[in-house]
């Protein structure tokens, strides 16, 4: 039995090791416009289907199910007996990752950001669920980005576009605190998963989700009509399986504090790559980053240090190890953060050695440590100290991140 997904560009997409999870023998087959009647000869038992053919592939169908008719997309197809029949799974995806995290439709005016397929689908559950009232924001509709801020009395947003997803991150379609009322957002992006519309949410505290519970919600669904299993039971320890391979684990803390070491130790126990900014800036100007400081002083060597941590945030399920002033500007934290969880190594002042460093000899590793404890644990998600051997500290942070559930459930 062999099944895959089909879209015009899936260097992207996660489905494949989705699929992996459950034991699916699941490839990735891009498909040029054009070409589908090509790729429908070639037998697939079942497929899911993405941008651009979610619609395009209805001609090429024997028949469609109800979910399909009503939303008028299709992203999973099953063979029975020579003949390939149409499916939407999408809306149970978003109607999972929605209730998980107690996001109610049902009497809620809500906001669909989008006119696409995933669009298509965010109407649908709307209307299924009973949804007060339901705009739809496009760039050229009679609501927009402009006039969509007049609706303040919006409850529910769902970001049906692909605005701040990779590459293009750290970019959001709206800004939220324009809309008082809200109790719920939900973002079908899921790379990074920490867009800078979930951010804004989470600093307002809106209850809010990523699209990757909406992503392995479909999949499961999608197997079940394939027949390769009966339910899907295991979608919460797909989803946290994802998370834990996907998320960068990123080093902070002082000068010295032993980030590279114990990263280097982190990556080994958990089969990630290792990434040290420092080095990464070593490699990007000829210089270290001391040398950088003392010769075109500390504001030059930040605006490196920036732009390079925009650079390897983009990476996925890597260990960071950053200098130790990285998270002093804002911009840093959330590059780090989208797609990263923080530990902050804390290391007693006693043990920290300024030789090498020119700030910490310049200002004293005292003065400096009390300008940025507040950043640092402001930045974490954990904070680890590192007082005796780097071993145990780097399996404590090893430790600590295996049991973290990034987005628990309610």
């Amino acid at each position: 039995m062999k099944y895959c997904l089909i879209g015009e560009r899936l260097s992207h997409s996660y489905s494949a090791e989705i699929h992996a999870l459950s034991g699916i023998d699941y490839t990735l087959r891009e498909v040029p416009r054009g070409h589908l009647a090509e790729f429908i000869k070639e037998g697939y038992d079942g497929f899911n289907i993405t941008i651009p053919y979610k619609k395009e592939i209805i001609p090429f169908l024997d028949g469609l199910d109800e979910s399909a008719k009503a939303i008028g997309a299709v992203n999973t197809v099953v063979k029975k007996d020579g003949k390939y029949y149409g499916y939407n799974t999408d809306i149970e995806g978003m109607r999972y990752a929605l209730s998980r995290k107690n996001i109610v439709l049902r009497d809620k005016r809500v906001m669909i950001l989008g006119s696409g397929g995933a669009a298509l689908t965010a109407e649908a559950l709307c209307k299924a669920e009973g949804a007060k009232s339901c705009i739809t924001v496009s760039r050229s509709g009679a609501v927009n980005y402009e006039n969509c801020y007049e609706f303040k009395d919006t409850q529910i947003i769902i970001n049906a576009t692909p605005v701040g997803m990779y590459p293009n991150v750290g970019v959001s379609p709206v800004d939220l605190s324009a809309f008082p009322a809200l109790t719920g957002v939900f973002d079908c992006v899921y790379n990074p998963f920490n867009t800078a519309l979930i951010m804004q949410a989470k600093f307002l505290g809106v209850p809010c989700s990523d699209g990757l519970p909406m992503l392995v919600k479909q999949a499961t669904e999608a197997q079940k009509i394939w027949g390769v299993r009966s339910d899907t039971g295991d979608t919460e320890e797909i989803i946290g399986a994802l998370y834990r391979k996907k998320l960068n684990i990123v080093l902070c803390g002082m000068p010295s504090s032993g980030k590279t070491t114990i990263g280097k130790i982190v990556a080994d126990i958990l089969g990630k790559k290792f990434i040290d900014t420092d080095a990464e800036i070593f490699s990007e100007t000829g210089k270290p980053p001391a040398e950088i400081i003392e010769t075109d002083g500390e504001q030059a060597f930040r605006d490196i240090e920036t732009e390079t941590i925009k650079k390897v945030s983009m990476c996925s399920g890597a260990v960071i190890a950053t200098g130790g002033g990285a998270v002093l500007r804002q911009d840093n934290v959330y590059s780090l953060k989208a797609n990263g969880v923080i530990f902050y190594i804390k290391r007693d002042l006693s043990l920290l050695t300024a030789k090498g460093r020119p700030l910490s000899e310049n200002c004293g590793i005292a003065k400096l440590y009390e300008e940025r404890k507040a950043q640092y644990e402001r930045a974490a998600d954990f904070t680890v100290e590192n007082n005796g051997e780097k071993q145990t500290c780097a399996e404590t942070v090893a430790r600590k991140f295996a049991a973290f559930n990034y987005n628990p459930k309610n």
